[in-house]
């Protein structure tokens, strides 16, 4: 007789087995319990996805809601995260809105879509407007500005005064972004400037009623001008401009 029915023939052999399946049985038990609860957890955890604050319309720049902040980041369970949800607000650049996107929903790729190359509504923001502004070569500067390019905005005007009417010539706007150029897509003879607040009205009026100059300014560390109000009395006499 071997050992193994030896130990089967005796009661104290007998329960030895009996508690070693036993133990056994426990220890799978626990595994299992464990894996389960691994995976319960799993099912149960979250994922950080970005969430639209309020309504982001269709063609909204996707660099402008990153910069805005016009979602907020939400901790979603992941049975109920929509696929290709946005989890990194990198992934918005060089993206625009394909369609409005309502408050509380979260962001994913198929909201968005590539920008096209020049597109203006990636440069605007708040208060900024693109004014299509019309020039005739010279005073334009064409052929010389790029999109990019940033210029000064002087406007001539007649004064009148005691002296009946006077031209004047006065500085406008300052580091204004050209966006489009009659060579890059804007209307012939126009240049694309933003504006921004009343001084998008201003163009709009010096335009009709004067005559004004794009002054390019350099590319870098351009420093600002006051010349103040120039007029022909100012230049005959050599005094300084009114301010």
């Amino acid at each position: 007789m071997d050992f193994a029915e030896n130990l089967l023939s005796t009661r104290k052999g007998t329960l030895l087995i009996g508690g070693a399946a036993a133990l056994l049985a426990a220890i799978l038990l626990i595994v299992y319990l464990n894996r389960y609860r691994s995976s319960l957890n799993s099912s149960n955890s979250t994922v950080a996805v970005l969430v639209a604050k309020s309504l982001i319309q269709k063609g909204a720049p996707g660099t402008v809601l990153a910069t805005t902040r016009q979602y907020q980041v939400a901790d979603i369970s992941k049975k109920e995260v929509k696929d290709a949800a946005i989890t990194d607000p990198g992934t918005l650049a060089g993206l625009v809105a394909a369609h409005d996107i309502y408050g509380g929903q979260q962001l994913t790729m198929s909201d968005f879509q590539v920008a096209a190359p020049g597109e203006l509504q990636t440069q605007l923001t708040g208060k900024q407007r693109a004014i299509a502004v019309p020039f005739d070569a010279p005073h334009g500067f064409m052929g010389g500005l790029s999109p990019g390019d940033h210029v000064d905005v002087y406007v001539e005007l007649n004064l009148v005064g005691t002296l009946g009417n006077q031209p004047a010539v006065k500085l406008l706007m300052q580091n204004v972004l050209v966006m489009r150029t009659s060579a890059t897509g804007a209307p012939a003879g126009t240049v694309v400037l933003r504006g921004t607040g009343p001084k998008t009205a201003q163009l709009a009026w010096a335009a009709d009623n004067g005559t004004m100059w794009l002054v390019l300014r350099p590319a870098s560390r351009a420093k600002p001008e006051r010349p103040g109000l120039v007029t022909l009395e100012q230049l005959l006499r050599g005094s300084r401009p009114v301010r």
